[in-house]
């Protein structure tokens, strides 16, 4: 395979930082190239270095990079590597962060903090970025911090098509873990033409100190209940969520998420749980020492390798996901 592919005077590269080459050969192999040949390193300060072997004048330029830990070090390389291209005249710069690094903080919840995916938004078109592409945003409004094009894709047809596979979908509820995800779970439970619950967290005014207890909103007794979240961190939500289901006597619980961020103490947590199954995409790379037997993880490959394509054939990446609402 060649790592450019051209389409008359249209010229594509595709490029990797060193976070998750893995994410990146596959999608590379999914358009059919290999991706162009880079140098990366580290000065002994901890610096980064980056330099193109070969000229990228004219490109259509596509960085992936996945913004996992060290999530600081591999957002600077991103953005230097930008800061490269944009230097040596590549026509259009698209940056992949499958992940969005620090899109928690969209507002400030209090006074004094910051909003660091504005920030981050700001960085890359202050780089050089022409185009931003990432894979279910924390929050919808993110794509307004960027002025530019931003693609947001959706994990939602990959990890439905599995579970459709799965499940009795009559037998079947959508969970949100909370009041927040539930324009989310509504989608989900459109999809799948299953009923949707929400859990509400309220505080018990019985109990000192206002204990904050878990409320199930929702059908789900004697049911399979599919929990649904953008990502898994510590896991201390989905997990206090499941066993608010069972409690509510749910018959079998199941996780779907987009990112598996699992820092810990997630996967104790996740193993020690009585949710049956929990399934992920590999939009963030895990480490063998966080997979555990009930954990599926699914390709997201192939949209990504999609979106690139049509992002450069100047085709519609809204169509790809326009059968699913």
């Amino acid at each position: 395979m060649n790592s450019i592919k051209q389409t008359g005077e249209k010229k594509l590269m595709f490029f990797s930082g060193r976070a998750y080459p893995e994410l990146a050969e596959e999608v590379a192999t999914h358009l059919g190239i290999e991706t162009s040949p880079t140098t990366l390193r580290d000065f002994a300060n901890g610096e980064i270095y980056a330099r193109y072997q070969e000229s990228v004048r004219g490109s259509d330029a596509f960085i992936i990079q996945s913004h996992t830990e060290p999530i600081n070090q591999w957002i600077m390389e991103q953005l230097i590597m930008v800061d490269a291209l944009k230097r040596a005249s590549a026509k259009r710069i698209t940056v992949i962060m499958p992940f969005f690094g620090y899109s928690r903080q969209d507002k400030k919840g209090r006074g004094r903090e910051p909003i660091t995916a504005r920030l981050m938004a700001d960085l890359f078109k202050t780089a050089g970025a022409d185009r931003l592409m990432s894979i279910d945003l924390h929050t919808s409004q993110i794509q307004g911090f960027f002025d530019g094009p931003v693609d947001h894709l959706f994990a939602m047809p990959v990890l439905v098509n599995y579970l459709k596979d799965k499940l009795d979908l009559a037998n079947t509820t959508v969970v949100s873990p909370d009041t927040g995800r539930v324009r989310l779970s509504e989608r989900w439970a459109d999809t799948l033409g299953t009923p949707l619950a929400f859990i509400h967290k309220r505080r018990d005014l019985d109990v000192a100190n206002q204990v904050k207890v878990n409320e199930v909103v929702g059908k789900v007794r004697g049911r399979t209940c599919v929990l649904i979240d953008d990502m898994i961190d510590t896991a201390g939500t989905i997990c206090k969520a499941a066993e608010a289901l069972y409690e509510q006597g749910a018959t079998d619980v199941v996780v779907a998420a987009t990112h598996a961020v699992f820092s810990d103490p997630a996967v104790d947590r996740l193993k020690n749980s009585r949710v049956s199954e929990v399934i992920v995409t590999n939009t963030l790379p895990i480490p063998e020492e966080k997979k555990f037997d009930s954990l599926t993880v699914l390709s997201i490959a192939p949209l990504i390798a999609r979106a690139i394509t049509e992002v450069f054939s100047d085709g519609s990446v809204t169509s790809m996901f326009e059968g699913d609402s």
